[in-house]
């Protein structure tokens, strides 16, 4: 199996991602009640966005597969958009549509009056939509693995493994 082309993403593009997913959301005019991290890479992302347009972040972790982390934080979720809270969701990268796919119906496909999804990078070729995204790619011409600032403190073994988990994203 061929290792993957690790590509850094440096702070500073980081930053001016967190700028451009803010900015797309004012523009829309659409103003979410919390800002929902998905764990592990969503998390970052949702803290800097959380600041940036000034409402409350809440979390659920999809990748620990530890279900009072994942499915009962996503049935908390479901009720507060059932009754009416609107709710951005923000994840890392849109890379297969796995992860918002399950999102979407564990909070009972929800429009997008109540549900939204920010991404840095977005898959143009993912099974999923998402509302607002820094960045597109393509995986039929990128093949690159995402290093994103906070993953840098892990070891270069420790980053191949989480690709190693699911090598055909870069396939």
């Amino acid at each position: 199996m061929q290792k993957p082309i690790l590509t850094d993403i440096e702070m500073a593009r980081f930053l001016a991602q967190i700028d451009l997913l803010a900015d797309a959301v004012i523009a829309s005019g659409w103003r979410p009640d919390w800002i929902v991290g998905i764990g592990r890479g969503g998390l970052a992302p949702a803290t800097w966005l959380s600041h940036a347009l000034g409402r409350p972040m809440l979390s659920v972790d999809l990748s620990a597969q530890v279900p009072a982390f994942a499915e009962t934080l996503l049935g908390e979720l479901r009720l507060r958009v059932k009754a009416g809270e609107r709710l951005l969701v923000v994840d890392d990268i849109n890379d297969s549509g796995r992860t918002i796919q399950r999102l979407r119906s564990a909070l009972g496909e929800a429009d997008a009056a109540l549900l939204r999804v920010a991404v840095l990078i977005d898959n143009s070729r993912s099974a999923a939509q998402v509302d607002y995204r820094a960045e597109t790619i393509d995986r039929a011409v990128t093949k690159d693995w995402f290093v994103f600032p906070w993953e840098k403190a892990a070891s270069r073994a420790s980053i191949l493994a989480d690709w190693g988990e699911q090598p055909d994203r870069t396939a």
